[in-house]
């Protein structure tokens, strides 16, 4: 199996969505054996922001990674590439990119929802929280990485939301175990080391490289795999002031478990709660000092 438009159980709202299954298994084999769910904005968000259940699905013939990317790619950088290439060009190089990746780090399968960016953006988009749900009543995942909702890049953040809306739509008892938001376009260095959640990434950095270096069409003109990889260096010594470093790269998330638990909590009012943390002991710290 290449890549197939749809399963007979599965109808995604957009004309142009795929799923690429890199070991050929049938469709439902390589979905309902999902333990690790990640859902990406772009192509290559995946491999910069989720090193953690690529990893740990890599060998353990226990758990399985799926890969969702929502958008079709087609907001990448004009100047990038001669300006010969059409968008349908740049589309088609950016999903054989992601699915180089999903191939080389033996996803259990590879999602694309073929989303323009801008529809992403629009409030309360049904068709894709529609697409999310469908993803998530195939796969049932353990755990899903997804984008932290403090993310300065919008489409992460309407992203993130989606999913967030998608999954308070199945029944409690078919919630994911646990739901983690990542890093990109804002580091989360900035939270209370107490609400960060921390995943050891060390040892692989050749592995994640190689997959990170498969997005030729992204790091020729900036730096993303060297950028993500200091990232996570600096993660890990940044830590901790006062002891030795415990790995040689870390991932931090944010834990956004307590949204798909409780659908009352707002949003708003739960990222605002870590930023008052930090408001807090900034302001505490200052204030032994400062008159």
């Amino acid at each position: 199996m290449g890549a197939a438009k749809t399963s007979e159980k599965m109808k995604w709202s957009q004309p142009g969505a795929e799923l690429f299954v890199p070991d050929h298994s049938p469709i439902e084999i390589a979905l309902t054996r999902t333990t690790h769910l990640g859902i990406g904005a772009h192509p290559d968000d995946l491999e910069f922001m989720a090193w953690k259940p690529i990893l740990e699905c890599r060998e353990n013939p226990d758990n399985w990674f799926t890969g969702v990317t929502v958008t079709d790619g087609s907001g990448y950088p004009q100047d990038k590439e001669p300006a010969s290439h059409s968008a349908d060009q740049i589309c088609g190089l950016r999903r054989a990119e992601q699915n180089q990746a999903a191939t080389r780090g033996k996803y259990g399968a590879m999602i694309h929802l073929s989303f323009s960016s801008k529809a992403v953006k629009q409030p309360e988009n049904s068709n894709l929280v529609g697409d999310l749900k469908e993803i998530l009543c195939a796969t049932s995942p353990k755990w899903i990485f997804t984008h932290n909702p403090a993310d300065k890049h919008e489409t992460h953040v309407a992203l993130c939301i989606a999913v967030i809306d998608a999954i308070r739509e199945l029944p409690a008892a078919k919630r994911p175990e646990a739901l983690y938001g990542c890093e990109v376009w804002r580091g989360l260095d900035w939270m209370m080391d107490e609400d960060k959640v921390i995943f050891d990434v060390s040892g692989d950095e050749n592995f994640m490289q190689s997959l990170m270096s498969v997005y030729s069409s992204q790091i020729r003109g900036k730096r993303y795999d060297e950028a993500t990889l200091g990232r996570k260096r600096a993660n890990a010594t940044y830590f901790s002031a006062r002891e030795a470093d415990r790995c040689t790269t870390m991932e931090y998330a944010m834990n956004l478990t307590p949204l798909i638990q409780n659908d009352g909590l707002k949003i708003q009012e739960y990222v605002a709660g870590f930023i008052r943390r930090l408001q807090d002991d900034v302001l505490s710290r200052i204030n032994r000092f400062a008159p």
